[in-house]
């Protein structure tokens, strides 16, 4: 028991990475957290009893050199045994059902204080579109939600959706996996007591970019948060150069439009990525990849070598072309 106390001290106090299970900071991932640790404080009781008995009998019963070889007395049928290998686990049995049943009605019917916040969440092959109702913003990829007071709690409410096949939406710190199915509306919530940047993915198979199906959230202290949402809510502003200006006009005049969104343009599509505000974002291609100049360009250039097997195709832009697509790009901030 000493071995397995010091083993989960040293996990609970560990520096943290920002995908570490061992270190919940929201509610519903505290709920599954201490759960977890329930279940294993009783499971390794189980071993050290069921390890102890059969180091017990091999020792106490093992051959000795007085045996006269002869078979010992059998035994057969125990009324007092039958009952115990019976009882004791139905009983462990229906402990865990009961203390895991609690936890996932707590998680499932949580209360909605005023100040919560509400995200639709629409998981695509292979990016996540993330919509806030209630703000009027829309983004993708990075989510971000406010920091809760445990004295007055604000959780982050997501309503999920998948706009193609299975995807599921777990950031190991926040809260437990849960699936976007087709058709079938899902939810789930966090209430992150901490600031800083939370890391996940897609946890469920979805394609050949399921595994660069990254998830970033940024939890930010109220007034950082309300900056930003007003940030958002802005539209896109008018290209301040020549060369933006010029690729602007070939961002509306190729297909880019059919499938982006910008904000004050003609660029309405709703297959790929808003991007009135991309240069807010730290990355691009759902995390892949930081969110500089550079790659921007690569990415205009030919998507799938940065992201192979992504649904967007390269658009064959001349030199000219992607620099000042690039420029415009840049000025959507």
């Amino acid at each position: 028991m000493s071995t397995l106390t010091s083993t989960i001290s040293h996990l609970l106090h560990r520096p943290s990475s920002p995908t570490d299970i061992f270190a919940p900071v929201s509610t519903p991932a505290q709920s599954i957290f201490n759960l977890s640790l329930f279940v294993m404080g009783i499971t390794a009781c189980i071993f050290v009893v069921v390890g102890g008995l059969l180091v017990y009998s091999a020792v106490r019963f093992r051959k000795r050199k007085a045996d006269d070889g002869r078979e010992p007395a059998q035994v057969y049928g125990s009324l007092q045994v039958e009952l115990s290998w019976t009882l004791i686990p139905v009983l462990i049995t229906l402990v865990l059902f009961l203390a895991t049943a609690r936890v996932v009605f707590a998680v499932e019917d949580a209360d909605r204080p005023l100040g919560g916040v509400d995200v639709t969440v629409i998981g695509h092959q292979f990016w996540w579109e993330y919509r806030y109702p209630g703000l009027d913003v829309v983004t993708a990829n990075e989510l971000h939600v406010p920091v809760s007071d445990p004295d007055h709690p604000t959780p982050t409410f997501l309503k999920l959706y998948s706009a193609d096949t299975d995807h599921s939406w777990w950031v190991p710190r926040l809260a437990g996996k849960t699936d976007l199915i087709p058709n079938f509306p899902n939810r789930t919530w966090i209430e992150p007591h901490e600031t800083g940047l939370y890391l996940g993915q897609c946890a469920q198979y979805c394609g050949t970019q399921h595994a660069k199906m990254l998830l970033r959230v940024y939890v930010q202290s109220r007034e950082d948060f309300d900056a930003w949402v007003k940030e958002q809510r802005e539209k896109a502003q008018l290209p301040r150069d020549d060369l933006a200006s010029e690729g602007k006009k070939v961002f509306e005049q190729v297909a880019c439009i059919n499938c982006h969104t910008v904000a004050g343009t003609p660029a309405n599509g709703r297959f790929g990525p808003d991007l009135t505000h991309l240069m807010s974002r730290a990355t691009i291609a759902s995390g892949v990849a930081m969110n500089t100049p550079e790659n921007l360009r690569r990415w205009l250039e030919n998507p799938a070598a940065i992201k192979p097997g992504c649904l967007m195709p390269a658009m064959g832009l001349t030199k000219r072309q992607l620099d000042a697509v690039t420029a415009y790009m840049v000025s959507l901030r």
